[in-house]
C-alpha cells in the first residue's frame, strides 16, 4: 500500500504541467485518557525524543494531541476523530487507551505502560513478537507494589493497614488493585481497596474517610488515567486525613506524596519516539518487540514526611534518586 502522505507527490509526477506538490507531513496522534495536566510531561518527553531522532515538529512531522480528562467515552470519540483524519501512527499512555485504539482502527500504535506480560490478546501476543498493530514499552506497575509497601513499612512505625486506590472500571487496573492487595496481605498488613470510577471529589473524600475509620495510615495509588488526572486531589485528600501516599510516577512525589517508586515515564516516552520514527519509515509494530523499562526511579519528599510527623530512615534517603527538601 502506498502511504497516504506520498499520494500528492505521485499525482504531481503523473500529471504533466501540474506543479510538483510536497508530500503530506506525517501526523502522530497522541490520545491520553488523563487530563492535559496529567499528560503534559509525557507529551513533552515524547517531543524531546522526536527531536533526538532528528525529527523537527512542524517540518518533518506534526502532532495532534487529545486528552479525555478521565472520560473513557470521550477518549474513544477522540480516537475515532483522529483515525478519520487519518493519523499515520498513534502514541498513547496506558493499556486502556491502547485497547481503545486497537478496537477503533488498524492504524499502527506505539503504547507506553503496557502490561509486562501478554495476558491481554487484544494488545499483543508476546514481548518478542507482538504480532499485531500494537507495540511499545511495558511498565512494571503493580508488579512492583511489594517494594512500595516494603518502603512504607520501613518509614511508618507500627503500620498495620494501608489503602489501595485504583480504577475499578478497567480490567487491567482492577487486576493491579487485587495484586497490590495480595502484596499487602503477604507482608502482614490489612488492605482496604478503594475503587474509583470517575474523577469525583466527593467519592475520593469518602474513600479517605474510610481509610481513617479503618486506621490505615498509608495509601498506595495504582497508576492509571484516572489517578493521573487526580494527583493533586488525591494527595490533598490523603494529607487532610494524615495518610501518607505512595505513588508510581515521580509527579506524585512532586505533588506532595511521601514517595514514588516506578519506571521513569519520561524515559519511556522518549524511547517511544524511536519506535514511532521506525513505523513512519515503514516497519510494522508486529515486528518490533515490546520493551521493558531500563530506568526505575525512587523519589522521596522530606517536606511531606515532616508534615506527617515521620522521620525517614537514613537507608531510605540513601536509596532515593531524588530527595525533595
Amino acid at each position: 500500500m502506498i502511504p497516504r502522505r506520498a499520494l500528492p507527490l505521485l499525482a504531481a509526477i503523473a500529471l504533466p504541467g501540474v506543479a510538483r506538490a510536497q508530500p503530506l507531513m506525517p501526523v502522530v496522534g497522541f490520545v491520553g485518557f488523563a487530563s492535559p495536566e496529567g499528560d503534559h510531561s509525557t507529551v513533552n518527553a515524547f517531543r524531546e525524543g522526536m527531536r533526538a531522532q532528528g525529527q523537527m515538529e512542524g517540518r518533518s512531522w506534526r502532532l495532534e494531541s487529545r486528552h479525555a480528562g478521565g472520560d473513557v467515552a470521550r477518549g474513544a470519540a477522540m480516537i475515532r476523530e483522529l483515525a478519520a483524519m487519518p493519523v499515520d501512527v498513534f502514541v498513547v499512555p496506558g493499556p486502556a487507551a491502547a485497547r481503545a485504539v486497537r478496537r477503533a482502527s488498524a492504524i499502527p500504535l506505539v503504547a507506553v505502560g503496557l502490561p509486562p506480560v501478554p495476558h491481554d490478546p487484544e494488545l499483543f501476543s508476546s514481548l518478542a513478537r507482538p504480532g499485531g498493530t500494537v507495540t511499545g514499552f511495558a511498565s512494571f506497575g503493580e508488579e512492583m507494589s511489594a517494594k512500595r509497601i516494603e518502603f512504607l513499612r520501613e518509614t511508618i512505625p507500627g503500620l498495620s493497614a494501608i489503602g489501595i486506590l485504583h480504577n475499578s472500571t478497567d480490567p487491567t487496573f482492577d487486576a493491579w488493585g487485587r495484586l497490590t492487595e495480595e502484596s499487602a496481605q503477604a507482608q502482614g498488613l490489612q488492605a482496604l481497596r478503594l475503587g474509583i470510577a470517575s474523577p469525583d471529589p466527593a467519592a475520593l473524600a469518602a474513600g479517605m474517610r474510610r481509610l481513617r475509620d479503618g486506621k490505615a495510615r498509608a495509601l498506595v495509588v495504582v497508576r492509571d488515567f484516572l489517578t493521573s488526572s487526580m494527583i493533586d486531589a488525591i494527595v490533598a485528600a490523603a494529607t487532610a486525613e494524615g495518610v501518607a501516599v505512595a505513588g508510581e510516577q515521580a509527579s506524585f512525589a512532586h505533588a506532595g506524596a511521601l514517595f514514588s517508586y516506578g519506571a521513569n515515564q519520561a524515559d519511556l516516552f522518549r524511547r517511544a519516539a524511536g519506535y514511532v520514527v521506525r513505523v513512519l519509515r515503514g516497519e510494522k509494530p508486529a515486528d518490533l518487540p515490546v520493551q521493558l523499562p531500563t530506568t526505575i526511579e525512587f523519589v522521596v519528599n522530606l517536606r511531606t514526611a515532616r508534615a506527617l510527623g515521620l522521620v525517614l530512615p537514613h537507608a531510605i534517603i540513601a536509596r532515593a534518586d531524588e530527595v525533595i527538601e
